[in-house]
């Protein structure tokens, strides 16, 4: 019997110790990475400028020249108003080419949520054909269909439901 006691608490001794010892040891946060070598190529560079990105994207307001595109009730096709806006998003994204754009579809909150991801993504797909008919290459595109589910206004009515009907634009480096 105590044999199976000395066995066990044997077994558990070197399970602790063997968990604890392939611990990594945490990183220390603080620490600057280490300094390129000297004439050494492929060194990162740090440029100090100004980011032209928002995490809400043209949504924000604060990119200038970025704009969301707004869509009629239940619709994928671009107004003529979508149509000048997205011209002038072209010129934005062609004078930017350090960036990617990641255009979010969004629909209001009514229709089922599969609808609404159905729809918000025929939205995003519609923006992205304009822009490429534009010369924005596709491969600078990442589409997302959110759906109902990140609205910028909430309530009922049309005043609202307008608003959360867009494509918005998400400048990624």
């Amino acid at each position: 019997m105590r044999s199976n006691f000395i066995r066990c608490l044997a077994v558990a001794g070197l399970t602790v110790a063997l968990v604890t010892s392939c611990k990594s040891k945490p990183k220390n946060v603080d620490e600057a990475p280490p300094a390129a070598a000297a004439g050494e190529q492929n060194a990162p560079v740090v440029q100090d400028k100004e980011i032209l990105t928002d995490p809400m994207g043209s949504d924000s307001g604060k990119i200038p020249g970025l704009s969301t595109i707004f869509f009629e009730y239940d619709q994928a096709r671009l107004t003529a108003d979508a149509r000048k806006k997205l011209s002038e998003n072209a010129e934005w994204i062609k004078s930017h080419p350090n960036f990617t754009i990641q255009i979010e579809g969004h629909t209001d909150d009514r229709g089922s949520v599969e609808y609404n991801l159905s729809l918000g993504e025929r939205r995003a797909k519609s923006v992205r054909a304009y822009l490429e008919s534009l010369g924005i290459e596709q491969k600078r595109m990442n589409l997302i269909s959110y759906g109902e589910e990140k609205p910028v206004a909430t309530g009922d009515g049309e005043g609202t439901w307008s608003k959360n009907r867009r494509a918005n634009f998400v400048p990624l480096q």
